[in-house]
């Protein structure tokens, strides 16, 4: 259990796609204006990390035992593309004002980088199934998360008085640095209690 433990702990806050490995930065800018929006974009984006790794995972064992390999990167794109399309028709029929909130930011979802990332770290860390469950589940509220966290700092940025030179997207990375640079205490913390 602890190195359930551990996978977890390290994909939501040491190993955060975002802060730490910079990875869906994209909707991270985009989309975390508001926190109804951040957090509706995060759920979609565990949603599809958790049901890629599921779906992914026996596909990528059928590709090795055929070794066809090579076809690894090809294969996930077309996956996430196909489950980002479930995503918003589900979004687009039940949770109309979420939908319009996102635009074009949940199709981009099929090319966030983070939701690759995590199916192919699932591979080159050679986890079983139930490690890259708790790896994307994790790595989803590791980017949750930052969605939050960021999207209450730049609630906060809206209400500073900011050099005219450095307003607008200059203070919004600036302030993502920040953050990120914070992430790095959690480094000690997660070694702490996971006694490594």
């Amino acid at each position: 259990m602890t190195v359930y433990l551990q996978i977890l702990m390290t994909a939501i806050l040491t190993g955060n796609f975002v802060l730490c490995k910079f990875l869906g930065i994209c909707p991270f800018l985009g989309v975390s204006k508001k926190l109804n929006t951040a957090v509706g974009m995060s759920a979609a984006v565990v949603f599809v990390m958790a049901l890629a790794t599921a779906v992914t995972y026996p596909i990528n064992t059928m590709l090795v035992k055929n070794n066809l390999e090579y076809l690894q990167t090809i294969v996930f794109i077309l996956v996430i593309a196909a489950l980002v399309q479930l995503v918003e028709i589900i979004l687009k029929k039940f949770m109309p004002p979420l939908y319009n909130a996102l635009g074009i930011y949940l199709p981009l979802i099929t090319t966030n980088c983070a939701v690759l990332g995590v199916v192919l770290l699932n591979i080159t860390e050679n986890y079983n199934f139930a490690q890259s469950m708790f790896n994307s589940v994790g790595a989803g509220l590791g980017f949750m998360l930052a969605m939050v966290i960021f999207s209450g700092v730049r609630s906060r940025l809206e209400s500073c008085d900011v050099p005219k030179f450095l307003q607008g997207l200059p203070i919004v990375l600036i302030a993502a640095s920040i953050v990120s640079v914070s992430f790095m205490g959690f480094t000690g913390i997660v070694e702490g209690i996971l006694g490594l």
